[in-house]
């Protein structure tokens, strides 16, 4: 239960910075909401997954698994460049949360 708790909080953290952006600096009302909305729901998921899951693999998770969603976001959703040199960063990334995972 705990690994899906944190699976859901990335997703929500993801949709919370989608909704960021969409905000435009929390001028527009609905996507202001739901950013708070979202972001909550991640704190509260997120909180009961670190209650089983090591702190350190956990956070490393979330925080790495929500910055390549957030990235991938920006490529389709946002139609933000994708490059070489951005791709071999993401690709660090995905190795270094697999690497975590091995030795944990």
């Amino acid at each position: 239960m705990a690994w899906l708790l944190l699976f859901i909080a990335i997703v929500l953290e993801v949709a919370a910075m989608v909704q960021l952006k969409l905000s435009e600096g929390f001028l527009k009302p609905n996507y202001s909401f739901w950013t708070i909305v979202f972001f909550v729901l991640s704190f509260v998921c997120a909180t009961y997954a670190f209650k089983k899951i090591d702190l350190s693999l956990a956070y490393a998770l979330w925080s790495g698994i929500g910055t390549v969603g957030i990235v991938c976001a920006g490529f389709f959703y946002f139609n933000e460049t994708a490059n070489l040199l951005k791709l071999s960063c993401i690709l660090l990334i995905v190795i270094g949360i697999i690497g975590l995972n091995l030795v944990s």
